[in-house]
């Protein structure tokens, strides 16, 4: 069964909030809705996204450490926000394995809300309905769109590549590499609900070994030569945005 997912490297997130405001824009235009927005900036904010960014200090002086966390919708392969759903509107497609909603059932109970312990759902204010992210489901299955472009909206705005995209379970895909090589894992496992997503935890490596068999940097060959910008496309480490930044930038 395919369960497609979304792997994300803190190793190389920078906070930059891209992935937040790519995911505003797309949603509002989307098949979601508009996404509501009303006091965005005010002592009581309201506001609805799919996709935040949790900013954090870990550690104290000199060792302190600066993490960002992005997080959404996890989409889990055992969700409980569906089962407790009285409408049926909360569901898991089985051809891909994202959990969606159904806009014309939701009445906005929030039953999903708090059955979800990773707070991924949010309600609109304005529609009254309960929303959440959809990993684009409008895109990534939109064959208008050149097969490059049939990811995340998330994913093609990260300047870092630090959102990957694929089916945790192909063995081969570039997210299942990423998870088995890098040590990838899940928020929050004990609560049974099998997240999709996984986080690449953030790794310290010695100048010493960039370059040799350890560096875990994909921009550059075993030797420490630059990797060229088509090698790192084929290998999925490369993501649109990205692309486009670094052939500028040369």
């Amino acid at each position: 069964m395919t369960q497609m997912a979304l792997v994300i490297d803190l190793n190389v997130c920078v906070g930059c909030h891209a992935c937040v405001t790519s995911c505003k824009e797309w949603n509002t235009s989307g098949e979601a809705g508009s996404l509501s927005d009303s006091r965005p900036y005010d002592a009581d904010p309201s506001g609805t996204f799919f996709n935040r960014v949790q900013t954090f200090e870990a550690g104290t002086f000199p060792l302190a450490d600066t993490i960002h966390f992005p997080k959404s919708c996890l989409h889990c392969e055992d969700p409980p926000c569906v089962p407790v759903c009285p409408t049926g509107a909360s569901y898991k497609r089985k051809e891909d394995g994202l959990v969606l909603v159904d806009y014309d059932r939701c009445i906005g109970c929030k039953y999903c809300s708090w059955a979800c312990p990773y707070g991924a759902r949010e309600l609109d204010e304005e529609r009254k309905e309960m929303t959440k992210c959809t990993l684009c489901s409008d895109r990534i299955n939109n064959e208008a769109l050149p097969e490059r472009d049939r990811k995340p909206a998330c994913v093609l705005a990260c300047p870092t590549s630090a959102r990957l995209f694929g089916d945790i379970h192909d063995p081969d895909s570039v997210v299942s590499k990423a998870i088995r090589e890098r040590g990838g894992y899940q928020l929050m496992p004990e609560w049974g609900t099998r997240p999709s997503n996984h986080y690449l935890p953030r790794q310290t490596m010695s100048s010493s070994s960039c370059g040799g068999g350890s560096c875990s940097c994909k921009g550059e060959t075993a030797n420490g030569a630059p990797a060229s910008i088509e090698s790192q496309v084929e290998r999925g480490e490369l993501n649109l945005a990205s692309i486009a930044t670094r052939s500028q930038a040369h």
